[in-house]
């Protein structure tokens, strides 16, 4: 469900590649759906809050079912960066989201949603902020795309080269996706008007 969502919010932020009408009317669009929009948000918060405490529950029966640390770190049995790092990453998102929510979500909805864009990622520390975190999230997705596929039993030594390559593709793109719309709007000083 996660996946699903980056997926959409992807495509819906890069609307902001077509200028600030495209945005906009993407926003209201979506904003028109009233009611529906509310309900998605309440269980897009549900399964975040489901996600973490798994994930937190994951990462300390992990610590206690080893408390002394391998003397060497290998990448056999698929351990990658992003699978290694994923409490790590994980809590940098989360402060990335509340971060973002404060800026993009709970701010004064009278004023287009491309105009709040602009004067927020015209900011260079907070345009730096969205870029590193978003590279984060590129991490960390990397290993959450693969373990999606691992989940829905999509496991074969034969496919598994390409399935990871493909997911860590997966990955970096839609990343770009959101590295770009900061990078955009700090360099390009049209982007958006």
């Amino acid at each position: 469900m996660l996946s699903l969502f980056l997926l959409v919010h992807g495509i819906g932020n890069s609307t902001t590649f077509f200028g600030s009408e495209a945005f906009n009317a993407y926003a209201e669009k979506l904003h028109s759906l009233g009611v529906l929009v509310q309900l998605f948000e309440l269980g897009l918060l549900a399964v975040f809050l489901l996600h973490i405490s798994l994930g937190l529950s994951l990462f300390l029966q992990n610590n206690q079912s080893r408390p002394v640390s391998y003397e060497v770190e290998k990448s056999s049995g698929g351990r990658t960066l992003g699978s290694r790092s994923m409490p790590y990453t994980g809590v940098v998102i989360l402060i990335f989201l509340v971060v973002h929510l404060v800026n993009f979500h709970f701010t004064d909805h009278s004023i287009p949603i491309s105009d709040i864009v602009k004067n927020v990622l015209r900011q260079p520390l907070y345009a730096l902020f969205y870029i590193s975190a978003m590279i984060v999230l590129a991490l960390h997705i990397s290993h959450g795309f693969w373990s999606l596929f691992q989940s829905l039993g999509l496991n074969h030594p034969k496919y598994n080269g390409t399935l990871r390559n493909g997911t860590l593709g997966a990955a970096l793109l839609l990343s770009a996706v959101f590295i770009l719309i900061p990078l955009c709007t700090l360099l390009i000083k049209k982007f958006l008007l």
